[in-house]
């Protein structure tokens, strides 16, 4: 029987992946997964991420074994492992999931290139998005720049539906694998971060968590970060432990069965998914937001060299309560509320005057779900710089985003125990008399009202 290789890479499931479904009806299959080889310091990743992974690559080979195979670990560039990988099996073909950001999409040309040298297919599928960037187009098959107008579009269209399991992949004996990685591997300290429990069982019980007991209120309560109110499955739609075709079935179910205002929570639930497409998309078509400012009108300007209170912003100690808890959160949990992660961002953009890109690294260097593409839409959003982002002159202010969305001081007491015993009406306002909150709790680092002004004044010289 001749072999082919299913090549996992953010997809660490069995059940609807695209790839390995068609993999197993070509021919014994041999799974395997390529560690990286830098070692110590990412500017994209860190151990949080790290340390879920390798709990997912564990889970992923006990669940290879119930289909008749095992999971193969190397290590290295990528297509000299496959190039090798291939000559040792006298593989037939390459199976892939591709990727949705430019390093991934250059590594799938290479290989394209590679089995075309050998006489091989390289069979590639589009399957961490419902719709790839290509098919969500404007009527002059341009790409959108504007959210809105997109999902308009993207929601008239059909969804794909999940795949079935894939046939037993009767991988071949005798392969030699590297063992199950760890931290070391990558010369990485254990995180401090409690993180979710990794692999693909866990990841379905949080998502059918989410959808019958979350969703339904989402409109509600998703902008209140002392709730447990989000799905909390983004860090399982990042490597693959569930599909988005899976999850979209269930939640069309859940809306068709729902009236009322749960039925509106869940449709709002669903534009999340479009927004994720959408920054999926600006990324295809623009990769050049990476290293530059989506709106090229905001191209050059003036940042701060990181200083003492970029320091404080990634530790948590800027004196502003709800950015503070922010920080902590991320450091704590590997997670932070997406609300707050629009709050902290645009601190550091409009108050400390910081370059988002650090501030994106940083996220990325932390977040368990860190995605490219999302991340980067984010910060280039509250940096007032990206598709569809908040304009420059909108800049939300620390004191009153707590009266709004922690009036109580929950979400901050929870993540700054200095704070306990202090009137959480004292966390909506610059301290008075310009007197600690606490004894062992910092002043703010700069006034809100002194640094908005200063980057109107910013923004508005750049632009003429």
């Amino acid at each position: 029987m001749s072999s082919v290789i299913h090549w996992f890479r953010r997809d660490l499931r069995i059940a609807d992946n695209s790839a390995l479904y068609h993999a197993s009806k070509a021919g014994g299959v041999i799974p395997v997964y390529i560690l990286s080889d830098w070692k110590k310091n990412h500017a994209w990743t860190g151990s949080n991420r790290q340390k879920f992974l390798c709990g997912c690559l564990e889970s992923l080979s006990k669940n290879l074994e119930t289909l008749d195979s095992t999971l193969i670990i190397r290590e290295g560039n990528a297509i000299s492992v496959l190039k090798k990988l291939i000559a040792e099996t006298d593989a037939t073909a390459v199976f892939f999931n591709r990727d949705p950001d430019p390093f991934g999409k250059k590594v799938e040309q290479k290989l394209a290139a590679l089995c075309k040298d050998l006489g091989i297919d390289c069979c590639g599928y589009d399957d961490v998005a419902l719709h790839s960037p290509e098919e969500i187009l404007t009527q002059s098959g341009n790409p959108y720049k504007v959210y809105t107008p997109y999902s308009n579009n993207w929601l008239t269209k059909p969804k794909p539906l999940p795949l079935p399991k894939p046939q037993p992949l009767k991988t071949p004996k005798g392969i030699f694998s590297l063992p199950l990685p760890t931290l070391s591997h990558w010369k990485l300290p254990e995180p401090i971060a409690e993180l979710p429990e990794p692999g693909e069982r866990a990841a379905r019980l949080r998502m059918n968590h989410a959808i019958s007991k979350i969703i339904g209120q989402y409109s509600q309560k998703r902008d209140i970060p002392s709730l447990e109110a989000t799905s909390r499955i983004s860090q399982d739609l990042r490597i693959g432990l569930i599909s988005i075709r899976t999850l979209y079935a269930k939640v069309a179910a859940a809306l068709e069965s729902t009236k009322g205002i749960s039925r509106a929570s869940i449709q709002i639930y669903i534009k999340e998914l479009a927004w994720r497409e959408f920054y999926f998309a600006i990324l295809h078509h623009f990769p050049q937001v990476l290293d530059h400012e989506f709106n090229e009108n905001w191209r050059g300007l003036p940042w701060d060299e990181p200083n003492e209170n970029f320091e404080k912003w990634k530790s948590g100690k800027t004196g502003f309560p709800i950015v503070d808890a922010g920080m902590r959160q991320l450091l704590q949990t590997g997670f932070m509320h997406n609300r707050v992660r629009m709050i902290t961002a645009m601190f550091l953009t409009k108050d400390l005057h910081i370059d988002w890109k650090l501030g994106e690294s940083h996220f990325m260097q932390h977040l368990t779900d860190g995605e490219i593409a999302s991340n980067n839409g984010g910060w280039q959003w509250s940096a007032g710089t990206g598709a569809d982002a908040a304009p420059y002159f909108r800049i939300q202010n620390p004191w009153s985003q707590t009266a709004k969305y922690d009036p109580t001081g929950v979400y901050i007491k929870r993540w700054i125990p200095e704070l306990n015993s202090v009137d959480p009406r004292k966390f909506q306002a610059p301290p008075e008399n310009n007197l600690p909150l606490a004894p062992d709790y910092p002043l703010p680092c700069v006034d809100h009202k002194t640094e908005r002004e200063r980057t109107l004044g910013i923004f508005k010289k750049h632009r003429a």
